[in-house]
């Protein structure tokens, strides 16, 4: 892997100014879009029916007749047909690479039995030539009846030559087999790693094949990483994925050779979607030593900041709480491996803090939570106000007096709406009736004063939007049990649920000046959905789906009933 610094060099070498400016000498538009129902975002024209564009920008918004007059004999027109025109969607939170190798291996995230679940394994096992790993999988324990954690001897029959590291949607606990054990050198004897469980049989004391968080690295670690062109065939992967979905921006939570990957893509000019990158940070040491600032980098690739982690998460029962699970009265949760040694966390966000970088930290259990917002209180004091928008990732789960610090402090407030419909369906079975009513505080939160941003953690969830929308809007759980919504008091508005996917996830990453609305002189990033979200029943939205994907002034994705005309008449 090539060093950071080697990176940020390459990125210095291209293009740092916007790669599209408005015609200089004339207002003719390169493409008109007319007769649609275009939310813009802004206060002033919330509503307008027609759209010009020339090169990446948006020349003008307005009626029809207003942007007919910019259309020239070589202006492309496309008629919306009472379409719904939004600014693309920025996803504030996603594993983008790691999404597109997910897309390539076996799915798992439906199991709904043993039997379906093991099948599944045998047959990508028939697939993979003797040796190969078989990794990713999303699987999702609560989804089999009766909800149980599976174990290696569910698949070490079938799987006798393939080494397997299957992970849980959430990432925070992974399934091996006994060849991957051995591999590792994993037995009764190893100690789990600070930050991390070797789940062990009760009775005979040997690992049952489930690691969780850190103690996952001791497999990963003997695990062939992934060739660099299969890394890329990942993201192109990916990008289709995103274009699909109307997803126009990414914020990345990532890795140095991750970008690495992007900086070759964007070289070649592959990228389709603008991928705002956080790195690891335990790599701080390199972006205080470059000087790098959070923003740097070209208007499809920019280097965020630093990414980093205080817990688990609830589903694998190391989110960090102040009380134990309510189904396991000896567990409270786990600090996560960048938590260690004790300290090391204060000292990343004050150096961060100094050096003029957004920070990013993953915090799920209240505990978690109030651990991080002392420490991030304690900076903010010792080094005076700036314009910091330092964001706690997932937020899941907190204290009523908590919530209020997150406005108090300005914090970004990065959430995943999907997931309050899908581990509604057993929460309350982990933490209890009473903590649950302020878990997934979506309204609360926003009320505050924070600043309140949606993504998907893909692929922990969805990468549409529309199901986080959904989501947010209504609150009503996968298994259907709470049509009215769960926790229905911390249900938004659809149009707040918009402006988190749009013109507040563009002000988390710096960038409000130059996306997240649709206005004159804005990138030309946009979706079409295929119908009026504004005008449906909230139930209604999980129907609708995107037709058409715009990213800079360019159509990078639309359905067959999509017709431009070619030349205006």
């Amino acid at each position: 892997m090539r060093s950071l610094k080697r990176i940020i060099l390459l990125t210095l070498s291209g293009s740092l100014m916007l790669s599209g400016c408005l015609k200089q000498g004339g207002t003719m538009a390169d493409l008109i879009l007319l007769n649609g129902r275009i939310w813009t975002g802004t206060e002033v024209r919330p509503e307008v029916e027609a759209l010009a564009v020339v090169q990446n920008r948006i020349l003008k918004t307005g009626s029809n007749k207003e942007i007919k007059k910019l259309a020239g004999p070589g202006t492309r027109v496309l008629d919306l047909k009472g379409r719904l025109v939004l600014p693309g969607f920025i996803d504030a939170h996603t594993h983008f690479l790691n999404g597109g190798l997910a897309l390539r291996s076996v799915q798992l995230r439906d199991c709904r039995s043993r039997e379906e679940f093991v099948g599944r394994i045998e047959a990508k096992a028939r697939e993979l030539p003797a040796g190969s790993w078989i990794l990713n999988g999303d699987w999702d324990d609560q989804q089999f009846s009766p909800p149980v954690l599976p174990t290696r001897d569910w698949i070490d029959a079938v799987t006798p030559d393939h080494p397997v590291c299957v992970n849980r949607f959430d990432g925070h606990m992974v399934l091996v087999n006994s060849l991957a054990l051995k591999l590792a050198g994993i037995s009764r004897n190893t100690v789990s790693p600070p930050g991390g469980e070797i789940v062990r049989d009760p009775k005979t004391g040997e690992p049952t094949g489930i690691l969780k968080d850190a103690a996952s690295d001791l497999v990963y670690a003997v695990i062939p990483p992934p060739s660099f062109e299969e890394k890329k065939d990942a993201v192109r992967i990916a990008l289709k994925e995103a274009a699909a979905n109307g997803v126009t921006s990414v914020h990345d939570m990532s890795d140095a050779a991750s970008f690495e990957v992007y900086q070759e893509l964007l070289a070649a000019g592959e990228l389709t979607a603008r991928l705002y990158v956080y790195i690891q940070i335990p790599e701080i040491e390199s972006f205080v030593r470059l000087k790098i600032k959070s923003g740097f980098g070209h208007p499809f690739l920019r280097l965020a900041g630093l990414k980093g982690f205080v817990d688990g998460s609830l589903g694998s029962a190391t989110a960090l709480f102040f009380e134990p699970y309510s189904d396991n009265p000896q567990a409270y949760g786990l600090l996560a491996s960048h938590m260690f040694p004790e300290g090391i966390m204060e000292q990343r966000l004050r150096q961060a803090d100094r050096a003029g970088l957004q920070v990013a930290i993953h915090a799920i259990g209240d505990r978690a939570n109030a651990i991080l917002l002392d420490l991030m209180e304690k900076i903010c004091a010792e080094n005076g106000p700036r314009d910091r928008r330092w964001r706690i990732e997932h937020c899941q789960h907190l204290r009523r007096a908590d919530i209020e610090r997150y406005g108090q402090l300005g914090l970004v407030a990065s959430v995943q709406p999907y997931h309050a419909i899908d581990d509604g369906c057993w929460a309350e079975n982990k933490i209890g009736p009473e903590r649950i009513r302020t878990t997934y505080a979506f309204k609360s939160l926003q009320q505050a004063g924070a600043v309140l941003v949606f993504g998907s953690d893909w692929t922990v969830a969805p990468l549409n939007p529309l199901t986080g929308i959904y989501a947010a809007v209504t609150r009503r759980t996968l298994d259907g049990r709470n049509p009215e919504g769960w926790i229905p008091e911390e249900k938004v508005t659809l149009e707040e649920a918009i402006r988190s996917y749009t013109v507040r996830a563009a002000y988390a990453e710096f960038s409000e000046k130059e996306k997240g609305s649709l206005e004159p002189g804005k990138l030309a990033d946009l979706a079409v959905i295929d119908r009026d979200l504004l005008r449906l029943r909230p139930e209604e939205i999980i129907q609708a789906r995107v037709v058409l994907t715009m990213v800079d002034g360019r159509v990078i994705y639309s359905s067959p009933d999509i017709q431009f005309d070619e030349k205006h008449k």
